[in-house]
């Protein structure tokens, strides 16, 4: 069962909403600003799934989650991308790299929470 969720996202209202609406549901939430820090803590505490967003500075989510499918270590942790980006290529991207999930915003906390039930 998904407990530990790993919140991926660079804006501080919307990081803060997922955390407060996971914890709310009963997760262990951690979060991380942007890519690089998203695999240094992956590696560091092996979260259940990892909600990502795209848009980020530096390592976006969709180079940090090839970079998760590709080691060996975090290839099988879940991740769901929640982004802005809602074109059918984008979806079709995610889904290539190996995204187990694709939410857009702005989306409905019930949205969200399914997808994180589905995993």
């Amino acid at each position: 069962m998904t407990r530990n969720i790993l919140v991926v996202e660079d804006s501080q209202v919307d990081r803060t909403r997922l955390e407060k609406l996971l914890a709310g549901a009963g997760y262990v939430v951690s979060t991380a600003e942007n890519g690089e820090q998203a695999i240094a803590s992956v590696r560091r505490a092996r979260p259940d799934a990892i909600l990502m967003d795209v848009n980020m500075p530096g390592m976006d989510g969709f180079a940090a989650t090839r970079a998760l499918r590709g080691d060996a270590v975090t290839r099988d942790i879940p991740v769901v991308l929640v982004t802005a980006k809602d074109q059918k290529a984008d979806k079709a991207w995610g889904q290539m790299l190996g995204a187990k999930g694709y939410v857009t915003k702005p989306y409905s906390d019930d949205e969200l929470l399914a997808q994180v039930r589905a995993l």
